[in-house]
C-alpha cells in the first residue's frame, strides 16, 4: 500500500468520522472526566471505519485519543487485523509527543488532524503537548517534522483551505461546527477536571 493521498472523498469522509463516531465517544468520556482528544482507524482500499476510540486517562495516562485507539487495534486478533500500511489514522488533534512515537513505532506511514497544537493549547487550554515537546526536546512549535522517512502527517483544515472555493466553502463550514462542539466540551472538561486524577491535566 502507498501512503494516502489527500482527495475530497477522504476529507470528507475523516470530517463523517469525527462527527458521528469520534464526538459521541469523545462526549461520554468527556462526562466521566477525560480529555477531548480522539482518533479513528480507517482502510485505505474503501475508506471505511475500523475502529474509533476516545481519550481514557482516567483508567491510564498513557491512553491518549490515539494511544487507546492503538491499545485496542493491537487487542484484535493478529490474523484478522489489518496490516498499518493498509489503514490511515485519524487524530481529532494533531498527536503529542507520546502518541507521534506510537504511531511510528506502530507502523502507520501516515495520519491526519484537525486540531493543531496551538489549537490544543489556545482554543482548549491543554497546553501540554507543545510545552513537552519544547521542555523535552527543544523543538519550537511546528518544526517536527511533518513529512519524513515513517509518515506523512495532514492538517484538515490546511487541506480544506487549499480546496477551490466552490468546494472549500462547506467544509470550511462543517469544521467550524464542529469546532463549536469541541469547544463546549472543553468547557464542561476544565469545569470538572479538578476533581480527576489525570497528572497533567
Amino acid at each position: 500500500m502507498v501512503r494516502p493521498q489527500p482527495s475530497i472523498e477522504l476529507i470528507d469522509t475523516l470530517l463523517n468520522v469525527i462527527e458521528s463516531d469520534i464526538f459521541p465517544m469523545t462526549q461520554a468520556g468527556v462526562g466521566e472526566g477525560n480529555k477531548l482528544f480522539g482518533a479513528a482507524l480507517i482502510h485505505k482500499k474503501d475508506l471505511s471505519l475500523l475502529l474509533a476510540e476516545t481519550n481514557n486517562e482516567l483508567e491510564s495516562p498513557l491512553w491518549h485519543g490515539e494511544m487507546h485507539a492503538l491499545k485496542r487495534y493491537h487487542e484484535m486478533p493478529a490474523d484478522s487485523r489489518p496490516a498499518p500500511a493498509e489503514l490511515i489514522f485519524l487524530s481529532t488533534h494533531e498527536p503529542c509527543s507520546l502518541c507521534l512515537s506510537a504511531i511510528t513505532w506502530s507502523g502507520f506511514d501516515n495520519f491526519f488532524f484537525l486540531f493543531s497544537h496551538e489549537d490544543s493549547r489556545d482554543a482548549f487550554e491543554i497546553p501540554h503537548d507543545l510545552k513537552i515537546l519544547k521542555e523535552v526536546f527543544d523543538v519550537d512549535p511546528g518544526k517536527y517534522n511533518r513529512s519524513n522517512a515513517f509518515w506523512d502527517s495532514y492538517g484538515l483544515k490546511q487541506l480544506v483551505n487549499e480546496l477551490p472555493a466552490n468546494e472549500k466553502q462547506n467544509r470550511a463550514e462543517r469544521i467550524e461546527n464542529i469546532a463549536k462542539q469541541y469547544a463546549a466540551l472543553s468547557d464542561s472538561y476544565q469545569q470538572s477536571k479538578q476533581g480527576n486524577n489525570i497528572p497533567l491535566n
